[in-house]
């Protein structure tokens, strides 16, 4: 099954492109895994192919040309797929239009330094938490977390993600005593899944438009929209 997630490396001209990993949501591993000597995550330390690579995407090379680019090339597997799934895009467009909340786990992105940020994904949808949703959109519907790092290991993350299915659970059961409608129920969801992150970890929700909502933007615009706790 595989624990999917997408990385987003950072070009030259500031948009990224964007890759496919099916294992390295695991553990949340390609936070250490990617480097500026193995820059998708491979076992190997010589990777002149892979440097070179990097650096023509960060110029501007687009998907269609990486095939030509590695035929023929005695590579060793990666962890990252070296073709992208798409150039050119910004983050909010990834967030909002690429990245599914519900398969893929974690998402990376990876400055043009070499400095990996690993999110946390958080879908929205009720389908599997009320019996009053048949679906629940994937696509640009959840929220993305930082992680807190202590001595190489991510700390709190299942607890963040524990905590947020028990409040999809609770969230669920309101849509079905018809306390919630779908729209405050998605409203009550954000809210408090700001105030668990609160200051310490970087919460950031796709809204449609451009630029997406950070925590303390959604904490504040919840708390004007007066949703009951």
């Amino acid at each position: 099954m595989g624990h999917r997630a997408l990385v987003a490396y950072d070009r030259t001209d500031g948009q990224y492109t964007l890759h496919y990993s099916h294992w390295g949501a695991a553990n949340l591993k390609l936070k250490h895994r990617i480097s500026a000597e193995s820059p998708f995550g491979g076992d190997d330390t010589d990777s002149k192919w892979a440097k070179q690579l990097l650096a023509e995407l960060a110029d501007g090379l687009e998907a269609d040309a990486v095939d030509g680019y590695l035929a023929g090339e005695n590579r060793p597997s990666t962890v990252v797929e070296p073709k992208p799934r798409a150039t050119g895009l910004t983050l909010d467009e990834i967030v909002a239009d690429h990245l599914d909340y519900l398969h893929h786990e974690a998402f990376f992105v990876v400055s043009t330094t070499f400095e990996v940020t690993a999110y946390r994904t958080l879908w929205f949808g009720l389908q599997y938490d009320s019996e009053t949703v048949e679906q629940g959109e994937t696509v640009g519907n959840g929220a993305l977390a930082t992680v807190r790092w202590y001595d190489g290991e991510p700390v709190g993350d299942g607890h963040l993600q524990g905590q947020f299915a028990a409040l999809k659970d609770v969230v669920g059961d309101m849509l079905d005593k018809g306390v919630f409608t779908p729209s405050t129920a998605r409203q009550y969801l954000k809210r408090k899944l700001a105030e668990r992150v609160g200051d310490r970890q970087e919460l950031l929700i796709p809204t449609g438009e451009s630029p997406f909502e950070t925590a303390g933007e959604s904490h504040q615009q919840l708390r004007d929209n007066n949703v009951g706790t």
